[in-house]
């Protein structure tokens, strides 16, 4: 059998139409009789035979690909396994290639190779080597494996570029007036605004970003998406343009649309390739024009459980332990982006059954959870978290949850709660598990209410995944030997892993995030030294406590088992040093 690594042959030209059904049979892929069930459904249907078979679970595409190209004395190519050059992608644009199921994938012997579903579609292959315009080598691809990829490789850059264009064509030269962009705002699914919008949404999405940034700058707007924790531009637009982006997202936020002063929160659903996807919105007045940022929060993201974050087992067993205790305070900490609301649902997704009672004060919610209470705060209307956590105690509750501590009065009024019987979940900006309830002294917490409510503190970060397409061997740079050199269990590590970039991981060497954590459960000890408000004293005994199991140690671990690179690893445990 022929692979991706087979040399293509000389001759590019496709053989004459055969019939894949008398194919299959001959190679033994499928049966007579199989044949003859797929032939009746086809008839029927009137669908491609190929499609039937392999929805019938008869074949697999892989199965009916790998056949094609015995046939034909092609080379198969696994695209799951292959990186397309990136550079020779746009010979072929993507609408051709979703027409023609067809995918340039390298320069080779001074011909383009292309991989194609169906090798044996003359016309296809013809319309194909006419836009390629050089001479072509064909491999045989699945059809699913191509579709896909023609979906991560291809973004909707141009079609983006090409709309904003447009958008501002339509607005013309001069600054449309609040009557003419109000109007636009409103317009209906074909308006070059509303499509431009759908065509950001469903290409943030194809590569996985987490907010789209939409930023007014002197002499243009950038549009920029963050993935994995990190913005890339997507594009440059003319800055006219701004006002009625923002204008529309308003509208569909609800928010109000003369006031441009000041900064604005809303949120709305939309609808992408089948998926729908929570937005949460936020504007800002900034010196060229108001500055939106978008968070995407897929509604499927939500069903998270604890044992899927990523902690290790014995953590786990601890920190379900340590939810499941009926009252006191937990705390999940680290900085901004983090994941701290990730698992303080899936926290809530262990505690919710019909026999407790949770009620949650968040700004804003992210997550809609059924059969939890969720408030809302809002303090424009003085809608406080301390007002609203007065009002909850009131109602009952057996799980409560503040999205964050950020008053004292706040504070005081949480752990109050862990003190009088309810299990009260949190989160608090501080840099690890040590320091976190030092934090609430520095907040003016009394001091025998921190020792005596606090049962844990759960500190995180993210750290970025080595992609599986591109990972390659990687010997520690001089930095990251010292900095290795450092570490209690220092040792002459070989084998760690970094990405070289390629298409998959848009050229970072990275793909997707991991969670690391430490857990600090207060004891005995650490709760004296706390009564006694002696904050060196803790720390240093709360580091005794966890030593060995830190967020610099987690994150080493996974560098040393090729999941992160030492790099990330440095990062992550960046701020647990200085701290």
């Amino acid at each position: 059998m022929q692979t991706e690594s087979a040399t293509p042959p000389a001759a590019t030209q496709p053989r004459q139409k055969i019939r894949l059904g008398d194919l299959l049979v001959e190679q033994k892929v499928i049966s007579s009789a199989d044949l003859d069930i797929a032939l009746a459904a086809q008839k029927k249907s009137g669908r491609r035979l190929g499609r039937i078979i392999v929805e019938s679970g008869l074949a697999g595409e892989n199965d009916i690909a790998q056949a094609l190209a015995r046939q034909l004395n092609l080379p198969f190519v696994d695209l799951r396994k292959f990186n397309p050059d990136a550079s020779i992608l746009q010979r072929l644009p993507e609408t051709q290639a979703r027409r023609f199921r067809a995918i340039p994938l390298a320069r080779r012997d001074g011909h383009i190779f292309v991989g194609m579903a169906d090798p044996t579609d003359l016309v296809a292959y013809d319309e194909v080597a006419r836009l390629i315009n050089e001479g072509i080598q064909l491999a045989v691809v699945a059809e699913g494996d191509l579709l896909a990829a023609i979906d991560r490789i291809y973004r909707r850059t141009d079609d983006i570029h090409g709309l904003t264009e447009e958008l501002a064509r339509d607005m013309g030269e001069s600054e449309a007036s609040i009557i003419g962009l109000e109007a636009l705002g409103e317009g209906q699914a074909d308006a070059p605004v509303v499509r431009l919008l759908q065509t950001l949404f469903e290409d943030a999405l194809q590569v996985g970003a987490s907010d789209v940034h939409i930023e007014p700058q002197e002499k243009h707007l950038a549009i920029r998406f963050r993935i994995d924790g990190l913005l890339h531009p997507q594009t440059q637009a003319d800055l006219k343009i701004a006002p009625a982006l923002a204008l529309r997202l308003k509208i569909v936020s609800g928010l109000d649309i003369s006031e441009k002063r000041l900064p604005q929160d809303g949120r709305f659903a939309v609808k992408v390739r089948g998926r729908t996807v929570d937005v949460r919105l936020s504007t800002m007045p900034t010196q060229y024009g108001e500055s939106v940022v978008m968070r995407l929060l897929s509604q499927g993201d939500n069903a998270l459980a604890i044992d899927t974050l990523g902690m290790p087992p014995d953590m786990l067993e601890r920190f379900r332990a340590i939810l499941h205790r009926p009252n006191g305070l937990v705390l999940v900490t680290g900085p901004t982006g983090s994941g701290k609301t990730t698992t303080l649902y899936a926290a809530l997704g262990e505690l919710n059954d019909p026999g407790t009672k949770i009620i949650t004060v968040e700004d804003p919610v992210e997550y809609r959870l059924p059969g939890v209470n969720q408030v809302q705060a809002n303090e424009k209307i003085d809608l406080s978290f301390s007002r609203v956590l007065r009002a909850i105690l009131r109602q009952d509750p057996d799980v409560i949850l503040v999205g964050e501590m950020r008053d004292p009065d706040t504070a005081q009024i949480a752990l109050r709660a862990a003190m009088t019987g309810h299990l009260v979940l949190s989160t608090l900006h501080t840099n690890d598990a040590a320091s976190t309830p030092v934090r609430l002294l520095d907040m003016g917490v009394p001091a025998f209410m921190v020792a005596t409510s606090v049962q844990g503190v759960l500190a995180q970060r993210l750290v970025r995944k080595v992609c599986g397409h591109c990972k390659a061997p990687h010997a520690p740079t001089p930095q990251e030997q010292v900095w290795l050199g450092r570490q209690a269990d220092a040792q002459a590590d070989t084998g760690y892993l970094a990405g070289t970039g390629c298409d998959r991981c848009h050229g970072t060497g990275y793909s997707g995030r991991r969670a690391v954590h430490e857990l600090l459960e207060i004891n005995t000890v650490l709760a004296e030294s706390l009564a006694r408000k002696n904050p060196a004293e803790f720390v240093a005994a709360a580091r005794a406590a966890m030593a060995g199991h830190t967020l610099r140690d987690q994150a080493i671990a996974l560098a040393r088992a090729g999941v992160t690179s030492l790099a990330e690893a440095m990062r992550a445990s960046a701020q647990d040093e200085t701290s």
